[in-house]
């Protein structure tokens, strides 16, 4: 839904507000379209009572594996999704290693390999 390009040594909890903030209405039934996605599930690296409430305040329940717990939070059931399409996405050789120095260039790749992963799914190729 919301792609975004981060320097290597940024952690990941920095880009999960405006990553969710950057999702557009969801469309669907005839009527007021949803503004948000109902959940937003994620591992321990973004567990934080901030971000907790920062998405509560969004409309968007957070499912977030909390830090110092044993394995077994059943998150691993749904988190296969994002890997399965991050190696889709590396199935692109600009993808997988950055040859381009600008960022905007590779931002253009990254989004028309998700607009390829979108065609294939909805033509029933992938998915």
């Amino acid at each position: 839904m919301a792609v975004a390009l981060t320097a290597a040594n940024r952690h990941d909890v920095t880009q999960l507000l405006p990553l969710v903030d950057a999702v557009p209405p969801v469309a669907g039934k005839v009527g007021h379209p949803r503004q948000r996605f109902e959940r937003t599930q994620g591992d321990r690296a973004y567990d934080s009572e901030p971000h907790r409430r920062e998405l509560r305040r969004r409309r968007t329940q957070p499912i977030l594996a909390k830090r110092r717990t044993p394995n077994g939070s059943g998150l691993g059931v749904y988190r296969w999704v994002v890997e399965r399409t991050e190696s889709w996405l590396h199935q692109n050789r600009r993808l997988k290693i950055r040859y381009e120095r600008r960022p905007d260039i590779h931002t253009a790749f990254l989004k028309l390999g998700c607009a390829l992963i979108c065609h294939r799914c909805l033509k029933g190729s992938f998915c």
